[in-house]
């Protein structure tokens, strides 16, 4: 993306065009520990990196710098991104959670006329797409939350689409007042985390998204502006430092039903992600390279943020699947012992991060070429970089 006008980075330098690769690391980084958490469900990953903080807060980045160009053609493009690669994903999903018995006129969560209302989400995901949390039995080749498994995660394209609408008045409101626009989605977060305002349904899942995560979107916008290379380096980690500290410390007395998942502490989410992605900006390098530690990885980081979408949309859906994969392997000669069992029993969790990588990578060469018609490029199978 090019701009007229390029304001100086975090680190004091003007980008010299092309793709920021420090970005790119991130980003790379925050879809690995997504698959991580999804496999295993450590709770301790979501205080060890919070990916969708850091997620929002480069996209923030990025549309900001987009907005040098007239703010209508810069949503319009970023829609276009976004929708194909959906739609792809509904025309696979939907068939298959229908012909499995979900039927969203009888479904007592959404029924009637407005399920079929709803379905339109995953067309335009104004909303978060709708899905059973419970369909087939436990006995069947999938889990009975598989639907649940692979719709889930949509909510980030929810979100992701109003942060986009919405980016054009946030970079407006930004210039002429940065620090209550930065400051304010943690007050709403506050207000809504702490139960002095609760909104129900929908509606109130949206603004409690738009509120965790506005702080790290508008963190990003911050970035491209290059307030945070004005800030002393020693006053933002110190004020970051005293934000994480109030996010544990939130977290270890409002803890959910998955102990230290943050996801589920929604002030300790949007403390901690912001005290990160302040850190992380505020260290930006702006590597127009990669240094020479990190090159062995660069075909793998470069396919990443080629296939971001992809990746994110289709990873959770692969990780059931790898399910029925496993249970074929108990039938295999060498592992008949009761002992062979038992170890496969122990170490489920590390076979299905294994397979699944080569189901992305399927994912990637049947779907991936989406997103590149989406950006109005020439379709790759696979954009790592390499010729």
């Amino acid at each position: 993306m090019t701009q007229a006008l390029a304001p100086e980075n975090a680190a004091g330098r003007k980008p010299a065009g092309g793709r920021d690769r420090y970005l790119d690391l991130l980003r790379a980084l925050a879809l690995l520990r997504v698959v991580l958490y999804h496999v295993f469900g450590w709770a301790w990953l979501t205080v060890l990196f919070p990916s969708m903080g850091v997620m929002f807060a480069l996209a923030g980045s990025l549309m900001a710098r987009s907005l040098d160009r007239p703010a209508a053609s810069v949503i319009k493009g970023r829609l276009r991104r976004l929708l194909p690669p959906l739609w792809a994903f509904g025309a696979f999903l939907l068939p298959l959670m229908l012909a499995a018995g979900w039927n969203p006129v009888k479904d007592p969560d959404i029924g009637g006329a407005a399920g079929l209302v709803k379905l339109l989400t995953y067309v335009v995901p104004v909303g978060a797409p709708p899905y059973p949390e419970h369909l087939g039995s436990d006995s069947g080749l999938l889990d009975a939350t598989w639907a649940d498994d692979a719709a889930g995660p949509l909510w980030y394209l929810r979100a992701y689409l109003w942060f986009v609408v919405a980016s054009p008045l946030l970079l407006r409101a930004f210039r002429r007042a940065p620090w209550p626009t930065l400051l304010a989605p943690l007050a709403l977060t506050a207000v809504l985390g702490t139960g002095l305002v609760t909104i129900p349904g929908e509606t109130g899942d949206v603004v409690t998204d738009f509120a965790v995560y506005g702080g790290c979107w508008t963190l990003g916008i911050a970035h491209h502006e290059g307030l945070l290379r004005r800030i002393p380096r020693y006053a933002a980690v110190s004020v970051s430092s005293m934000l994480m500290a109030f996010a544990l410390w939130w977290a270890s007395g409002h803890r959910g039903p998955d102990g230290w998942d943050l996801n589920d502490i929604p002030l300790a989410q949007a403390t901690w992600s912001f005290a990160i992605v302040v850190i992380l900006l505020q260290y930006s390098p702006s590597w127009q390279r990669f240094p020479a530690r990190l090159r062995r990885w660069e075909p793998l980081i470069t396919l990443a943020n080629n296939r971001a979408v992809t990746i994110y949309l289709w990873h959770n859906l692969l990780i059931a699947l790898t399910v029925p994969l496993l249970d074929e392997a108990y039938h295999l000669p060498f592992l008949q012992s009761d002992r062979a069992a038992a170890f496969l029993d122990s170490t489920s969790g590390l076979w299905m991060f294994v397979l699944v990588w080569p189901l992305i990578a399927a994912a990637i060469l049947a779907f991936g070429w989406i997103e590149d018609l989406a950006a109005k490029r020439r379709p790759r199978l696979w954009p790592s970089g390499k010729r």
